[in-house]
């Protein structure tokens, strides 16, 4: 696993410990981390604060986005989807899309090449979490 995915987890799991949904996100540019970011629902009270939009608001104004990619530890609904789309953001890496397929065709369809690591550890934080946590994530997906 690259450290720019392990930053994600790292993202997720502090959204965790913070009694929020265990998502994280990253965004690289010329191989370094610009911004980072993790589901803030929870603890801001907020229903769009998803890790990836997080991690946009917490890179800030960067003017073009060409050249980077966004890490999730989890496949981007389609709000996030949306935002990548928008910004022009051509490469995604999700940690897994197993306990959600999010928007994956969305993406692609817009030019996104999408790549699903499939990590077990990614796998492990949502499934455990949906499960102790079933009406927060049904929640979170709109459900």
């Amino acid at each position: 696993m690259d450290e720019f995915m392990e930053a994600a987890i790292a993202q997720a799991k502090q959204g965790k410990l913070e009694g929020g949904i265990p998502i994280g996100s990253v965004l690289v540019k010329d191989g370094k981390i610009i911004g980072r970011g993790h589901n803030k629902r929870v603890q801001d009270g907020d229903p769009v604060t998803h890790a990836e939009i997080d991690c946009l608001r917490n890179a800030g104004r960067i003017g073009s986005y060409k050249g980077t990619t966004l890490y999730s530890t989890l496949m981007p609904c389609y709000l996030c989807a949306g935002a990548i789309v928008q910004f022009g953001i051509k490469k995604v890496i999700a940690g897994e899309s197993r306990t959600f397929p999010g928007a994956r065709e969305f993406m692609i369809s817009h030019g996104v090449e999408v790549v699903d690591l499939e990590l077990d550890e990614c796998e492990h934080l949502m499934s455990e979490f949906i499960q102790s946590n079933p009406e927060l994530w049904n929640e979170d997906i709109g459900e």
